[in-house]
């Protein structure tokens, strides 16, 4: 039987997971303007296997993705803890797949053995991958760089080639980059010819010219757009437009908001404020600089963004 990911129309076009920004609220204006597959921020496999009440905290009950399918993200470095943690979230969460991190460049996350790190120890990895096969129905996906110390990205779906992996995000840049500089499409190309699945390009794709060139340079099955939008979501609606790729979640959007960019921020808002009460307000606070980012006075309504504490004062604002 097929997975979700074998039944979309290419080419696939996917929020990428980022820590901090792809909650509940943010996934679920990226879908409503055409995201076909939105990603949660990582979720500490070691947290849900040692307190998964509190560590549950980071999924909220808000489960509308504006039709997107949904993909939780787990990171960590040992499989008891990924065995646990799919059981977990596959009962009270219900996504429609669980992806792994073998990408993260970040410091601490490397420092307890998981995202790049963990791409690195390719057994560790097999064994991670194998414990969320087994302990899950939900399709298994994998998010990697395209290098990382010694360890390519042909190495790794060479060493995984046994395991049902049904689809592969790789970011297009070596572990020492981080998030810029030059994407290699030469060596994604050849990861795309090898892995058997899904397989989905990331890095360097801010408009529709830079998705077209990372389609035709990589033969990729899709896409997964990261910063790019930030402050900009209906950049999802603007790829598939240019792409003449239907959208029917999008087509819901009254067509006066599409292109008004504070009426999309004022919702954004509202629904931070809904699900996340204070707290959300205050997170709202860089998105919203995100927002106004090439607007006439932005640097202005930067200075009073990063000072709002209410609904109130983010309306206010951008009246």
């Amino acid at each position: 039987m097929k997975n979700f990911w074998q039944k979309f129309k290419k080419p696939i076009i996917a929020l990428a997971p980022m820590a901090g920004i792809t909650d509940a609220a943010f996934r679920y204006l990226c879908g409503k303007f055409g995201a076909d597959v939105v990603y949660s921020e990582m979720i500490s496999a070691a947290g849900l296997f040692y307190d998964s009440e509190r560590t549950s905290g980071l999924l909220d009950s808000y489960r509308k993705n504006g039709g997107a399918k949904f993909v939780v993200q787990l990171f960590g470095n040992n499989p008891d803890h990924f065995a646990k943690a799919v059981k977990i979230i596959e009962k009270n969460f219900k996504p429609d797949g669980i992806d792994i991190n073998f990408g993260c460049p970040v410091p601490k996350v490397q420092k307890v053995g998981a995202g790049a790190k963990l791409f690195q120890d390719l057994e560790q990895a097999h064994r991670v991958i194998e414990a969320c096969l087994k302990n899950t129905k939900l399709p298994i996906s994998v998010k990697t760089r395209i290098h990382a110390g010694k360890v390519s990205v042909l190495d790794f779906i060479e060493k995984m080639k046994d395991l049902p992996i049904a689809a592969l995000m790789v970011h297009g840049r070596i572990l020492a980059q981080g998030f810029s500089g030059e994407v290699d499409y030469e060596l994604l190309n050849r990861a795309q010819k090898k892995f058997k699945g899904v397989f989905i390009a990331n890095g360097g794709i801010d408009d529709l010219k830079s998705a077209q060139a990372m389609l035709k340079k990589t033969n990729a099955d899709g896409i997964a757009i990261g910063q790019a939008a930030c402050g900009h979501p209906q950049i999802f609606a603007e790829i598939k437009n240019g792409f003449n790729t239907p959208r029917p979640r999008a087509a819901r959007v009254h067509p006066s908001q599409e292109g008004n960019i504070l009426t999309i921020a004022l919702e954004h808002a509202k629904l931070m404020d809904k699900l996340k009460g204070k707290q959300g307000i205050l997170e709202m606070r860089k998105h919203l600089c995100w927002y106004v980012k090439g607007l006439p006075n932005a640097a202005e309504l930067r200075k009073e963004f990063v000072k709002v504490e209410t609904l109130s004062d983010i309306k206010r604002l951008l009246k």
